[in-house]
């Protein structure tokens, strides 16, 4: 007995060691750490229960079968973060490259079954050199049985997936299709084609950093929702993120015990919006003044900062948070920045998290790069994220809320449930000056006749309360009692059901 014990740690010892301690060292070397090393950072401390340790693959081609490694590239299985179950695969650069085979499409896909069947996330650490190419459509049919399982899994489990190496060809899309993706600065990348096929095909000459690292994918692309500066510290913001996120779709967002108390006062606020309307004031400060003890997950924070999107919590409950910025482009609405906050939306509306939009937006960016963009399909798809939501939506509009871009941020008519309003507040069709120019073109030769009719207009339409008459917004509240009349909202609102109507899914302006 005691020498099977011996074979059985023995084999156990091997499949530890990858692609042997060479590789290891070199992964070190670039300062990443090993598939294993990472899930001990990610996963509590002796949570770990891992699946198919000694799987390989089946391959017979270009001497293969010479090339067996225990685990082939991937590390599977199951573990906690801060007590809450997870389901990950951990690819292993120090094993061919972390390239997938067969086998290795097998263990993701097997957790991956495993996470859907139990309502519980996905978490992919990813490092890959791609398809296995001695197994050549094997290997893609491999990568199209993961993608499947993607689809099905979008919008019951969160799939978050971290790119901790090379992502290319194929490998993207994966991640892609999944709801969270973060990226480590300097060591990570993600491209469909690589540099020296860019080259090839268009004559460009690009790094691989500057084609798909963290940099580009954050500030640029959209791609990441975030990026950080070592393994280490990326997968403790993973772990930080996790504890916002429900288990599935069946489940609410899970409640922490706070000391922060529903009923706190932040009289800062009444003085945050300045007098004069053009001046701008950072928003920041509005969130993390209501959340519980100042604490804001903020996702994609390099891209379209003119709106900023994360996670609260208020009274222990996890709350998303959309926000305009007045700090960044006005806090105009643009291409970039409906495309991130639908996106959100939609995320926070298939997992049950309730929905707190702060607006300040003067209306939709103006420009010929907008139009040609397609500002109308992109606007659109916030405008459809927050009507089909059915989660709890309160409503807090701090300044500016002009023309259609009022409409879209979370309005009364596209079924906000509750909508409030700072005295601050400015409810118009446009600003005073621009409508002034329009109404009364004939009187611009006089600037003094233009000056009080622009005067006579702010004292009609700057305030909130020609929208509170007609029932638009259910309240005009004092700055300092937000954190209290938004959590009672929210606590009142827990209960909210309703009925969508049938049919087999809605058809989102992509």
């Amino acid at each position: 007995m005691l020498e099977i014990i011996e074979q059985l740690e023995e084999k156990r010892r091997e499949a530890h060691l990858g692609g042997g301690q060479r590789r290891i060292d070199a992964q070190h070397a670039k300062g990443k750490l090993t598939a294993r090393e990472r899930l001990d950072v990610l996963l509590d401390e002796g949570s770990f229960e891992e699946y198919d340790m000694y799987k390989t693959h089946r391959c017979s081609d270009f001497g293969m079968q010479d090339q067996q490694v225990a685990g082939d590239g991937v590390v599977t299985g199951w573990g906690t973060i801060n007590g809450r179950p997870a389901y990950v695969f951990s690819q292993d650069f120090t094993v061919f490259g972390g390239s997938l085979s067969e086998t290795h499409a097998e263990k993701i896909c097997k957790v991956m079954d495993l996470a859907m069947q139990n309502g519980v996330p996905l978490i992919g650490l990813n490092d890959s050199g791609g398809a296995r190419i001695q197994e050549g459509v094997a290997s893609l049919g491999g990568y199209a049985e993961v993608f499947w399982r993607n689809v099905q899994a979008s919008g019951v489990i969160p799939q978050i997936s971290v790119i901790m190496g090379p992502c290319a060809g194929g490998a993207v899309y994966s991640p892609a299709m999944t709801d969270f993706i973060f990226m480590v600065k300097d060591t990570s990348y993600m491209f469909v084609t690589g540099p020296d096929v860019v080259k090839t095909v268009t004559n460009e000459v690009v790094t691989a950093e500057e084609l798909g690292g963290a940099s580009t994918h954050t500030k640029k692309s959209s791609v990441a929702d975030g990026s950080f500066e070592n393994d280490v510290e990326t997968l403790l913001e993973v772990r930080r993120m996790y504890g916002f996120l429900p288990l599935s779709n069946r489940e609410a967002p899970p409640v922490r015990h706070t000391p922060d108390t529903v009923d706190r006062v932040e009289m800062s606020l009444d003085t945050l919006v300045p007098d004069n309307p053009n001046k701008p004031y950072d928003m920041h400060e509005v969130i993390v003044k209501i959340a519980d003890e100042g604490e804001f997950y903020e996702i994609q924070k390099d891209f379209a900062k003119n709106i900023l999107c994360g996670f609260v919590r208020l009274n222990g409950s996890t709350v998303g948070v959309v926000a305009n910025q007045p700090m960044v482009l006005a806090g105009c609405l643009d291409i970039d920045s409906a495309k991130k906050a639908g996106r959100f939306v939609r995320f926070c509306d298939a997992f049950n998290i309730p929905i707190l939009t702060l607006v300040d937006v003067p209306g939709f960016l103006p420009g010929t790069a907008q139009e040609y963009g397609g500002i109308i399909k992109h606007g659109a798809k916030l405008l459809f994220a927050y009507a089909e939501a059915t989660v709890p939506k309160v409503t807090v509009i701090t300044r500016k809320a002009y023309g259609g871009a009022y409409d879209v941020m979370a309005s009364k008519h596209i079924r906000a449930d509750v909508n409030y309003a700072w005295p601050t507040a400015e409810i118009a069709v446009m600003g005073a000056k621009g409508a002034t120019e329009i109404l009364y073109r004939s009187e611009l030769d006089d600037p003094d006749k233009i000056a009080q009719r622009t005067k006579d207009y702010e004292d009609r339409f700057a305030n909130p309360f020609v929208a509170a008459q007609r029932g638009f917004i259910d309240e005009v509240i004092m700055p300092h009692s937000t954190r209290r009349r938004v959590l009672r909202a929210f606590e009142l609102l827990k209960t909210k059901q309703v009925n969508a109507p049938t049919k087999k899914h809605d058809n989102i302006p992509l």
